[in-house]
């Protein structure tokens, strides 16, 4: 486990959740990520499931949150959680909460300053894979993809730029159309400049509209989200979906709001849902 610091070691559900730190030749600055071990991992290798957080947040709190762990160990899964930004006293930062540290936005940041370090996609898609596989009981080659808000924007932004790199692909309220929401327009013009054309390539909906590869998605999404209507824009990739007859299962929950709870209350149907194509 070279250029790996073991910094929390959790017994859990009859396996190991673990903590590490590293230097990210992605991020060129240490990075943090947790992974659950399953029981089952102690016999061989095991599928993974890779989960990304949204705005705010960090790797602990899906960790602590969710309740993922008890059920990842019954479908014998393990779960890659990487945190949400390059983090660091030489790392950017911007006074609000929704661009610089803990808000990554899963991009290629193209604009100075965040392109020094604000290489998410590179992390995600490429070197914490390789780091996993290289150094976890883990199927090589066998992974999905999931999270949250921004997270879930990035979970999708991932799966459709990359075909084959996962099976399936899932999400709790994510940000389905970065370019039309507040929340977008602010990290898309400073990650990746003013030129809107090069934003497509980072929006769910515009990656489906243009052409790319479909995989099995599943989303989730509460009707009471205080962010539903100004950011989230479920509907504009349900039609997207549809004018290309993409499967898209697309469940509006009644009165779930944006939060842990809402992730909580159908965390193990996701994972369940992500094991079918896993485990084929």
């Amino acid at each position: 486990m070279l250029n790996l610091e073991r910094v929390e070691r959790i017994r859990e559900h009859g396996g190991w959740l673990e903590r590490y730190t590293h230097a990210s030749v992605s991020c060129r600055c240490t990075m943090t990520f947790s992974i659950y071990l399953p029981p089952q991992a102690e016999h061989g290798p095991v599928p993974a499931v890779y989960w990304l957080s949204g705005l705010t947040c960090s790797d602990d709190n899906f960790r602590v949150k969710a309740g993922a762990q008890r059920y990842a160990a019954e479908l014998g899964l393990a779960l890659v959680i990487p945190d949400t930004s390059p983090r660091g006293a030489e790392v950017p930062d911007d006074p609000g909460y929704d661009l610089g540290q803990a808000a990554g936005f899963y991009v290629e940041a193209t604009q100075a300053p965040w392109s020094t370090h604000y290489h998410m996609h590179d992390y995600v898609s490429r070197e914490l894979i390789e780091l996993i596989e290289a150094n976890f009981p883990v199927v090589a080659g066998v992974r999905a993809i999931s999270g949250h808000s921004m997270g879930g924007h990035g979970a999708l932004v991932l799966a459709l730029r990359n075909p084959g790199l996962y099976r399936a692909a899932s999400a709790f309220a994510p940000i389905c159309h970065p370019l039309a929401c507040p929340w977008g327009v602010k990290a898309f013009s400073a990650y990746l400049g003013e030129d809107r054309s090069s934003w497509r390539a980072w929006d769910a909906t515009c990656l489906i509209e243009d052409g790319a590869t479909p995989l099995p998605l599943l989303i989730d999404q509460g009707s009471g989200d205080e962010f539903l209507a100004e950011q989230l824009h479920p509907e504009a990739l349900q039609a997207a979906c549809a004018a290309r007859s993409i499967p898209l299962e697309l469940r509006m929950q009644p009165d779930y709001d944006h939060s842990y709870h809402f992730i909580g209350s159908f965390i193990g149907e996701h994972l369940d849902w992500l094991a079918g194509y896993l485990q084929r």
